[in-house]
């Protein structure tokens, strides 16, 4: 069962996510706002979360050019 749809279940820290993790959820809070939550309460928490899980792909993102530039780098000083 997601965890978006239980009650009973608290979502991972966002913090604690790998980057396909966070991903794939943040694709499943896109889909569950467009198809409207029912309540704005709801659908705020959901863009919260949204907005977390986007920040949290954006470090890795960042995470995994800074290793490709260092590597990179590293190839050129030899």
């Amino acid at each position: 069962m997601d965890h978006m749809t239980s009650p009973a279940t608290t979502p991972s820290p966002v913090d604690d996510l790998s980057y396909e993790q966070a991903r794939d959820e943040l694709i499943r809070v896109v889909s569950v706002l467009e198809q409207g939550a029912s309540t704005l309460e709801e659908s705020l928490a959901l863009w919260e979360r949204g907005e977390a899980l986007a920040t949290r792909c954006e470090e890795w993102l960042i995470g995994a050019k800074a290793r490709l530039d260092a590597a990179r780098g590293a190839a050129t000083a030899e």
